[in-house]
């Protein structure tokens, strides 16, 4: 097998940890009989300062001819104070964009040596916290219509418009259902139908996909009930689905019960095989140079990838 890999190291600790990855597959590689080629590209802070953008095009040529994407983190105080369309994270978004990289994969599940750093009691994680979030990516409040305004009499607005079609929603839905008929035929689908129009429709859509499987447990959750759930009684829950930004907040909440944010991997899927793979962690730029990031959730993103 020989496979072409785009390479993002991007900002802060995000060269060390990609280093490590690339090491553990090119042993794959020579266990296995397969060839990875690498191609390293800029994005994020790094991009920012070489060539002015976040995300320069050539960055999307090379990973829309390649089979994957393996990206470090970016980001970093130093770019911070730059406008919206010009910080590392616009870079981030960009990409998903570029790549139609609608469902971002996030598995959060509690191994035994890191227990002891769960920040819940033993008689909540003596149940087990092993779950999925299939969270929706190129949509709602981060893709949607922003604006930024002073009125007549000098008062300063903002808005951002959390915007989805029902395709989107199906698809995702799609996803998520796949995903569970292959873990524990379990999903809770998170929204917030009693306050938001795209929550409802969301409801409404998601509905629907359900009775394409009725094998599937099926049940919808608010998303101020879910992020309480998950610490109340994270074991309850297989597989769950959710728009843009709650799907942001709820897989950082549940990864961090798991003891470490720092220990968990992510893909990034479309509806071809290419996909964009990371950490979920940030670039640290508080340890970045000192060679003491820990690369598991890099070396667990590879996996997934291979997968």
């Amino acid at each position: 097998m020989n496979k072409k890999i785009a390479v993002i190291k991007g900002d802060g600790i995000g060269p060390e940890i990609v280093t490590e990855a690339e090491k553990v597959l090119n042993k794959i590689g020579e266990k296995y009989g397969h060839t990875f080629e690498y191609t390293d590209v800029l994005m994020g802070g790094c991009a920012l300062d070489a060539t002015g953008v976040p995300l320069p095009q050539e960055t999307i040529d090379v990973c829309l001819a390649s089979d994957s994407v393996l990206l470090g983190a970016v980001g970093g105080p130093k770019w911070d104070t730059l406008p919206g369309n010009l910080r590392p994270e616009a870079g981030l978004l960009g990409i998903r964009g570029a790549l139609k990289l609608f469902a971002n994969i996030r598995p959060a599940k509690l191994i035994p040596a890191l227990a002891s750093a769960c920040p819940l009691k033993e008689e909540i994680t003596k149940n087990g916290l092993d779950l999925v979030i299939v969270r929706e990516l190129i949509g709602g409040a981060y893709f949607g219509k922003r604006e930024t305004y002073t009125d007549e009499n000098g008062v300063k607005h903002a808005s951002d418009s959390m915007a989805y079609a029902d395709y989107e929603i199906d698809r995702i839905c799609r996803v998520a259902f796949d995903m569970a008929r292959k873990r524990g035929s379990k999903l809770h689908s998170i929204d917030k139908a009693n306050v938001l129009d795209s929550s409802r429709l969301w409801r409404e859509v998601s509905h629907k996909v359900a009775k394409d499987y009725p094998d599937v447990e099926f049940q919808d959750m608010l998303v101020d009930n879910a992020a309480m759930q998950l610490v109340r009684n994270p074991a309850q829950f297989d597989v769950m689905v959710t728009e843009n930004l709650f799907g942001d907040i709820l897989s950082d909440e549940a990864s961090m019960i798991t003891g470490s944010l720092g220990m968990i991997p992510s893909a990034s899927l479309g509806e071809t095989s290419l996909g964009l793979y990371e950490p979920i962690h940030g670039s640290a730029p508080d340890i970045a140079g000192q060679n003491k990031a820990n690369p598991i959730a890099t070396i667990l993103s590879i996996a997934m990838m291979l997968r």
